[in-house]
């Protein structure tokens, strides 16, 4: 195996992300690198890129990724058409600070006003999201240049990766609140030069973690699985990712429960252990069937446990097997399609409409996907031309439509898996000539 970067070619698709999500120990890695060898084996180009600080991709697959202290692994192919990558966070932090420290120092004869060889890239790592939005640059870069069909993100566990997909949002947010575009526009043409190389910096940065914001936002583009065990506290966790992942607009194409006990022929023994294991898959059955109500519309799909952990190539293309069996079967045993049941193509995000009225007395309403676990935990809050939705422990900016910024809340209500706000024309600031006579 060697170090390498796969030939360039153009696709007839653009790269698709799957993002395997979950708490940890459920088996994201293998399920993430089995489902990997089973597209490779049947003709795609696949990467699968892991943004788990623990670094178990290699483990799964048997091997160790060379590695340089301070260095960024690079990408390694294992077999034809399957190329792995383990993207440390902090490596590319020290790396990319390396690349800035480089540039500003060629350019001989400008005092920048900071001795940058003074600053360490460690000290950066307390920066809310730094390391999060470099991970998220790093694996929409793979997905923009289009030599792969699919990336495979083995993601880390789910706390961490929710916190990982709101980053983009918050930074572009504090940004637009901070140093308005129009505002940096008028900083890249004024005297102040130093004023100058920050806002085209400041840009550059947008525009990097804009591609991010829109990637994962891109429900024909990207999608996550949810790998989950059938026990009953990790489960209720499960639907609380669920949860956040449409408050966040991330398309979940399939919940797959790992390590279900398989069915075994009838068997007329007293021993304990056959009482145990039968009394354990019914548990399991149940768990299933729970989650499978709590989650209409979602697959809720089963990959059987394989008894000894598959650790290796070979053992994850015996797993693999079960991938493809599965994705041109009925039987409800593991499987993983090339794409989701029925993909939603719209972007996930809110939709405004007009409900009734006219004039000041209209009123508009905006509904959003939100399958809310424990109503009591949802709280709505307004700031300026944002309304704040927060649900299940996770919580989202929303910027308001236009026409909503003109109003006032009127009244929210849960509806089935939707929220919808009601709002009504603010007088103050509603145009003239708008109100009935």
């Amino acid at each position: 195996m060697t170090t390498q970067r796969p030939g360039a070619g153009a696709a007839a698709e653009r790269t698709r992300l799957e993002l395997f999500i979950g708490k940890g120990g459920v088996g994201k890695t293998t399920l993430a690198c089995a489902t990997a060898v089973a597209y490779a084996r049947s003709g795609h180009r696949v990467l699968v890129a892991s943004l788990d600080q623990a670094h178990s991709l290699g483990d799964a697959l048997g091997f160790r990724f060379p590695r340089d202290p301070g260095t960024v692994t690079g990408i390694v192919r294992v077999q034809p058409g399957l190329d792995v990558i383990e993207v440390d966070s902090l490596a590319l932090l020290e790396d990319r600070f390396r690349d800035v420290v480089r540039m500003l120092s060629s350019a001989a004869g400008h005092d920048h006003g900071v001795d940058l060889s003074a600053l360490d890239p460690a000290e950066l790592t307390g920066l809310p999201g730094v390391q999060e939005l470099l991970m998220l640059v790093e694996i929409t870069g793979f997905a923009n240049e289009n030599d792969w069909d699919v990336v495979i993100v083995d993601c880390p566990p789910s706390a961490d990766m929710l916190r990982i997909i709101t980053a983009p949002d918050t930074l572009l947010g504090y940004l637009e609140r901070i140093w308005p575009p129009h505002a940096r526009a008028m900083s890249t043409v004024g005297t102040d030069l130093r004023r100058a190389v920050l806002a085209v910096t400041v840009e550059r940065i947008v525009k990097a973690v804009t591609e991010v914001r829109d990637l994962l936002a891109d429900h024909r583009r990207t999608g996550a699985r949810l790998i989950t065990v059938a026990e009953r506290v990790t489960l209720a966790e499960s639907e609380r990712v669920r949860s956040a992942a449409a408050l966040l607009g991330l398309r979940l194409d399939a919940v797959v429960v790992n390590k279900v006990l398989p069915p075994t022929a009838p068997a007329e023994s007293d021993h304990p252990a056959v009482h145990w294991y039968l009394n354990r898959r019914a548990e399991q059955l149940a768990a299933i069937a729970e989650l499978e109500h709590s989650m209409p519309g979602i697959p809720v799909l089963i990959a059987e446990h394989t008894g000894p952990e598959p650790i290796g190539l070979n053992s994850l293309t015996t797993l693999s097997y079960a991938v493809d069996s599965g994705r041109n079967s009925n039987d409800p045993a593991f499987m993983l399609s090339d794409s989701p049941a029925e993909v939603d193509a719209s972007s996930g995000e809110p939709v405004v409409r007009y409900e009734s009225g006219t004039g000041l007395r209209a009123i508009y309403t905006l509904r959003m996907h939100l399958p809310v676990v424990d109503a009591a935990t949802l709280r709505l809050g307004r700031v300026e031309d944002d309304l704040i939705v927060g649900a299940d422990g996770v919580r989202r900016r929303v910027r308001l439509a236009p026409v909503l910024r003109r109003c006032t809340v009127d009244g929210a209500e849960l509806d089935g898996g939707q929220l919808v706000v009601r709002f009504r024309p603010d007088p103050d600031v509603w145009p003239e000539g708008g109100a009935d006579e």
